[in-house]
């Protein structure tokens, strides 16, 4: 990642969809603890959790980040435009 804020919106993306998992996560806790939601079958109540968590989190992400993702991006568009005129320049120059 470069000085000037290059991939800033990824990582921001990034650390708030991780909070949201981990928002869901644990409340899925809470709620197993408290008996509203089943344990699962013999130890598989980590795995039961994560799963559900994951589960809840994925669509609750694409509604909330849809901003975050949009800037994303455009930010990875933009770079990629900038290495095709890098790219383009170089093959201009070999062929002349």
């Amino acid at each position: 990642m470069a000085a000037n804020g290059t991939g800033a919106a990824t990582l921001r993306y990034t650390f708030m969809r991780l909070g949201i998992f981990a928002a869901c996560f644990l409340v899925l806790v809470g709620l197993v603890r408290l008996g509203v939601l089943p344990r699962g079958l013999g130890d598989s109540n980590l795995l039961w959790v994560l799963l559900l968590s994951i589960v809840i989190s994925a669509p609750l992400s694409f509604v909330l980040l849809r901003g975050q993702r949009d800037a994303m991006s455009e930010q990875i568009v933009a770079k990629i435009d900038k290495a095709k005129g890098r790219l383009d320049t170089n093959r201009a120059s070999e062929d002349a």
